[in-house]
This record gives structure tokens, sequence and C-alpha cells, in this order.
């Protein structure tokens, strides 16, 4: 049997079309001629056809492959009818006889080089330790502010009412008797006795804060002080510090008066009647006092100068700490694991250490002028205390200071020098704590990136 050549298949399938009425026109036609191809010398050259009803006819596709000197094209299929156009699922065509591409596996990954097994990528590794440094930055300011504002807060409490009573024999000026009068406090009126007035606390706070902000916004005051500092500069920022202490006495009275009264005579206060009470005693409304109060005018300089020493006293020595701690770290380098884990945590606690120090050192400076501060803020509000000398008992205040230079002179003559010093026992307990914990946490952190890296 003798086997027809394509090109003759081609023609013939060209005089077929003519002799019928050609629907796509002039373009139909000019289709149809494509499939009509020079005389191949040689053998035949069949193609895979792309559907089994018209083969090559129905299908606008070329064979454009490089035999018989005529030039191949990019693609050995080249098809150009609508309803048979290359889907994005389907291979490309590589090949004469319509095979398409095998699937290629992806690279393999380059063997890493002996000694580097187990070593993270740099990338890995920067990511990893940024997010332990960012953790690690977070739960050690979180232990600091949980240590300094709730746990510490029972030595604050018997603090205050240490400074506040006149009628107190025992002056508790070491850490060892504070500890047993507390434990009586909690025995007749529970712990929560240790911890009232705490939400007073936050809120006196938030009122400094909110101040300052507003009073920074509208009187163009800093907040800040940059390195770049000038003497205007300096007085601006303390000037916004006095108005602050200013705003909120008020609140810090009520606040005070909180703290220090008796849990057993006293009401289940609410969460905002320091808010209130600050309110009531700025325009002279709410409970009535006594004569013996004194209006705020008189006690507007004793607290705006205790906040201002203690804010300047507390940020000179926090400066010269952490200028000699990042000078004694500059010349140590560190080349192994654990210097840089120790590196690490150095990165976050010479801020905290330097703040511990410069509160502990502002505390202990102006003791003095604290317990003649809370004296005249506490005088004339009828306020009942605990007895600090057994912790069993209770006591009304009844002073009649004339303001803060009588307050000085009746302390020291009634009182002498140490009678400036009551419940300074509780402050060493309270910063023995605070460092207790911060370094606690030192500890556990240093564990934990050892265990992790």
């Amino acid at each position: 049997m003798t086997i027809p050549r394509m090109h003759d298949v081609a023609a013939a399938r060209y005089f077929r079309l003519r002799s019928f009425p050609v629907v796509g026109g002039v373009d139909a036609a000019a289709d149809a001629c494509r499939f009509i191809s020079p005389p191949i010398s040689g053998s035949m050259y069949s193609r895979r056809p792309q559907d089994f009803s018209d083969g090559l006819s129905g299908r606008g596709c070329e064979d454009v492959s490089a035999v018989g000197g005529h030039a191949a094209s990019a693609r050995a299929w080249d098809c150009n009818d609508p309803w048979a156009t290359e889907s994005r699922f389907r291979a490309p065509v590589v090949g004469p006889w319509g095979e398409r591409a095998a699937a290629t596996p992806p690279p393999a990954p380059a063997p890493a080089p002996p000694g580097t097994a187990g070593v993270a990528a740099p990338e890995n590794a920067a990511g990893s330790s940024d997010q332990l440094n960012r953790f690690a930055g977070f739960g050690i300011g979180l232990a600091s502010l949980f240590t300094e504002n709730v746990l510490a807060h029972p030595c604050i409490v018997f603090r205050r009412q240490c400074q506040v009573n006149y009628h107190a024999k025992n002056y508790h000026l070491t850490p060892f008797t504070v500890v047993n009068i507390m434990y009586n406090f909690s025995k007749t009126q529970g712990l929560k006795g240790l911890w009232k007035g705490m939400g007073s606390t936050f809120i006196v706070q938030g009122v400094a804060l909110g101040t300052e902000g507003v009073i920074s916004e509208f009187a163009r005051l800093p907040r800040e002080v940059s390195h770049k500092w000038s003497p205007k500069q300096i007085v601006g920022h303390l000037v916004l510090k006095g108005l602050t202490c200013a705003v909120a006495m008020p609140f810090y009275s009520a606040s005070l008066i909180e703290t220090v009264q008796s849990e057993i005579i006293r009401d289940n206060p609410g969460i905002f009647d320091c808010v209130k009470e600050g309110v009531c005693r700025l325009v002279g409304m709410g409970v009535p006092h006594s004569k013996r109060l004194l209006p705020l005018g008189v006690l507007i300089f004793p607290t705006v100068l205790h906040g201002v020493l203690h804010y300047i006293i507390s940020a000179i020595i926090q400066k010269l700490i952490l200028f000699f701690l990042r000078r004694k770290a500059s010349h140590q380098c560190p080349a192994d694991a654990s210097s840089s884990i120790q590196t690490v945590l150095d990165a976050y606690f010479p801020e905290l250490f330097a703040a511990f120090v410069a509160n502990l050192c502002a505390d202990v400076l102006v003791y003095p002028l604290e317990t003649v501060l809370h004296r005249l803020h506490i005088q004339g509000t009828r306020t009942i205390i605990d007895n600090t000398d057994h912790g069993y008992e209770v006591l009304p205040i009844n002073t009649q200071y004339e303001g803060m230079k009588d307050c000085i002179n009746v302390i020291k003559k009634e009182e002498g020098i140490f009678g400036f010093y009551k419940g300074f026992g509780a402050v060493l307990v309270q910063y023995t704590l605070h460092a207790a914990v911060l370094q606690i946490t030192r500890i556990i952190y240093s564990t934990w990136l050892q265990n992790t890296t």
C-alpha cells in the first residue's frame, strides 16, 4: 500500500475546502492554506494529532521543525486557535512529536560545610535574637513595675502610717521591727489591709502623667531634656514638673488619706473616691473637716518642693550611674556565647539598676521633708490610723501645725532628729524586696537564654 505524502493530503484538503462555501471569509481560507507545505524529501514526518476526530484540520497549528532547510521556531507547536490555547495547567510543548516537559524537581539544597551542622542561618538567627531581646526586656520591665507598684505597696502603707503617727514610741528605723508589726496588721485586718489605697496611687500617677502632657502641649514646656541641653530648657522642664505636682496635689492628699486610714473603721471605698475627694478638696465642698485643715495654698510649696527635689536627685544619680556602667561596658568585648548572653541582659538591666539606685537615694535624702509633707496633708481630715507600736489598736490624728516651718520645729523639739525618719525601716524592706525580685528575674532570664541559644 502506498502511503500518500503529507503535501498531497494537504492539497486534497485545500481543494475540498474550495468546493464548499467559506464561512469565515478570507481569514478562514488563509488559515486553511497554511496546511499546504512544500515537498519534503526523504521519509514522511508525521505529527501527533491534537484532536482524534479532525486530526490537524480542526487546529490552527503548524509544524515549523527545522527539516529540509526551513527555520525552526522557538516553539515546536504554535497554536492560534482560541479554543485550544495553552492552559496554565498544561506543560509547554518541547519536541516535534508533541511531548511535553516533565516536571523538574526543585534543586536540592547545597550541603552544609563541614563543622557548621546545627548553625542557624544569619537571618533566622537575627530574627530569633531580636524576639528574645524583646521578650526579655518586656519581662524584666514588667517584673520591675509589678514589684515597685504592687508588691512593695504594703511597705508604702506602713511607712506613711509611721510618718503621720506622732504618738508612736517605736520609730521603726530598722526592717526587723517592721515585719512583725505588718504581720499583726494582717492578722487583725486581713491581707487587704496591707494593700489599701493602691488603686488611688495609680489614679494619682495617671493624673500626673495626663497633666504633664497637657501642660507641656499648651505651655510649650519640654517633657524631656536632650543631650544638647541649655539652662532655659532645664528651667522649663523643672517648671513643668512643679506645675504637675501642684495640679495633682488635691488627689495626692486624698490618696494619702486612703492609704493611712485604718481598715477597721472605714467602709469599702470606691475606685474613683480619690478623684471625688480631690475635687471636693479643691473646690472646698464635700465632707466637713475640722478648722485645723490647712488650705491648699499652704500645702503648695512643700508639695512642689518635695516633688521637684526628688526628681532632680533621682535624675542626676541615674545619669551618673548609666554613664559609669556604659563606660565600663564599652571596654568589655564579648567573645563567646556566655558573653553574648550577658550582653543581652546588660542591654536592659543597667537602666533598671540605675533607676533603682536613684529612687533609693532620692527617698533617703528627701525622707524628712516627706514626713513633714504628710503630716501637713493629713492634719484636720479626721483620719484614724493604726497603732504602729504593736498593730492592734487605732489612733486619731490631732495635730495643730501652722505650716511647714512650725511642723519642722515641733517634730525636732518633741520627737528629736530621728522623728523625721519614723518608718524608715519600711523603706529598707521595700528596696530589699525590689532588689531581690530584680536579681531573681535576672537569674531566670539568664538560664532561659542559655537554654534557648
